[in-house]
């Protein structure tokens, strides 16, 4: 198998990022490169059913916000987790995960996904599903091999 891109979708729960020794793992197995990936969800899409409350402009300023933290823990995993890959790029997104995870597999040209079965949802309390709903459908939807992570591995 001829692996030269790795995309690693992840929503920086504490759950997903137990990935992260894994992704090491294969992108020096295959001297891969390594895309991770983090999509906010777009919050202007959920409001309208509830009366276009709060304004755009509040919402864009949160998701702005949002994305910044996201990329400054971003960038200081990969320092701490992947700096022995080849090479690491960071993908900042917004819009549905399962869209645009399986548009950015195109995109990036990535041979492999890596995820954890669960993301946030692996903190409810009550789950026995064995994947989270992104993982399911990732899973059932990618066209190029899904490496899953158990969080209890």
């Amino acid at each position: 198998m001829d692996v030269k891109t790795i995309l690693w979708p992840t929503d920086l729960s504490s759950v997903s990022l137990q990935a992260a020794p894994h992704v090491l793992s294969l992108s020096q197995k295959y001297g891969a490169n390594v895309v991770v990936l983090y999509v906010a969800i777009d919050l202007c899409n959920y409001f309208p059913a509830y009366g276009n409350y709060p304004s755009r402009n509040i919402v864009q300023e949160f998701q702005s916000w949002e994305v910044e933290q996201a990329k400054t823990k971003l960038e200081g995993l990969c320092e701490r987790e992947l700096k022995a890959c080849p090479n690491v790029r960071i993908r900042l997104l917004q819009g549905d995960p399962v869209e645009e995870i399986l548009a950015s597999v195109k995109k990036e040209n990535a041979q492999m996904i890596v995820l954890t079965t669960r993301g946030h949802g692996q903190d409810k309390k009550g789950m026995t599903k064995e994947l989270g709903s992104t993982a399911e459908m990732i899973v059932k939807n990618a066209f190029v091999p899904v490496v899953t992570v158990s969080p209890e591995a």
